[in-house]
């Protein structure tokens, strides 16, 4: 645990403190304690995050005893955030990520955080994957979730992707911590959690315990492939631009596939589709404006917005 997070400290820039986000489970409860442990011996502060969701009985307290084991064990700042997840669109899970992310990211601009650490392990990237094949994803989605990505411009890391879930909790063992379970992980009315305590378990039964590791190391691989493929789309979107809102029907077809498809998803993103509501099949009508072309009419992007094909550009 603590090796893991060393590295990936050892890759943020700034001054200011990492802040873990902790729910008191397992996971994130032992990537807070390794985070206190090896933070200050790299010259760095180290605080904590704890979200109360308000969507159990109770939450209050229990965010309260987080943030108090925080203070106790030496990290600081300490700081529970409350948030208001009903209203807000999507499911509970997405809306309750929505809500929590918000409020992580603000708060890490509020202390000047280098970097916001986030306790998924190697167990919680091969349910992501199983759940991306499922839902039919393509590689974005098979990529699983990423090492660090940039929201808002607050690095959220993941230092245990590739940490076993059974090692986040052998640690809290070890350090006699006592962590929260919750609910809502065995609550079969949740996808995840009925993939973690029924699906992945078949297949570990069924082709052996390396399934969770082949699935993350999956999930990692399509990830170098898919931002090889992101950087190529960059460049071609560049150069199939025509004017301030077309593209080039021709530049677009000499494309390889996989590339043109990003650049058309790319492209109807800065139309003002919001990437929750754009879909493959947006993008396949777009594509079929390019490839398949017999006079269709417009695609309309979510939001309103109107393609059609005119004088050998796709136009708004």
């Amino acid at each position: 645990m603590r090796l893991a997070v060393r590295r990936a400290l050892t890759g943020l820039s700034g001054t200011g403190p990492v802040l873990v986000a902790c729910s008191g489970g397992p996971d994130s409860l032992a990537l807070a304690a390794a985070a206190a442990f090896v933070a200050p011996r790299l010259g760095r502060g180290a605080g904590l995050l704890t979200v109360d969701h308000r969507l159990q009985p109770g939450s209050a307290a229990r965010a309260e005893a987080v943030a108090g084991w925080a203070r106790a064990t030496g990290l600081d700042p300490v700081e529970v955030l409350t948030v208001r997840v009903q209203g807000r669109s999507g499911g509970p899970e997405a809306a309750a990520r929505a809500a929590r992310y918000e409020a992580l990211v603000e708060a890490a601009r509020r202390h000047d955080a280098a970097g916001v650490l986030l306790g998924h392990t190697r167990d919680d990237q091969a349910e992501t994957v199983l759940l991306a094949l499922a839902r039919g994803a393509g590689p974005r989605g098979l990529a699983g979730m990423p090492a660090r990505r940039d929201l808002d411009g607050v690095p959220l890391v993941r230092p245990l992707l590739d940490v076993a879930r059974a090692d986040t909790r052998d640690a809290c063992a070890a350090l006699a911590l006592d962590p929260w379970a919750d609910p809502h992980n065995a609550d079969p009315a949740y996808a995840r959690a009925r993939v973690r305590a029924d699906a992945l378990p078949a297949l570990v039964d069924a082709l052996g315990p390396g399934v969770v590791a082949n699935l993350a190391r999956t999930a990692r691989l399509l990830a170098a492939d898919t931002a090889a493929l992101d950087a190529l789309a960059d460049a071609a979107l560049a150069d199939v631009r025509v004017g301030e809102r077309g593209l080039s029907v021709d530049g677009l077809a000499a494309l390889p596939a996989a590339v043109r498809t990003r650049v058309l998803h790319a492209w109807a993103r800065e139309l003002g589709a919001a990437p929750a509501a754009l879909s493959h099949r947006h993008v396949a009508a777009l594509d079929a404006l390019v490839t398949d072309w017999h006079g269709q009419g417009a695609v309309h992007l979510p939001g309103g917005r109107p393609v059609r094909r005119h004088g050998g550009n796709l136009t708004v």
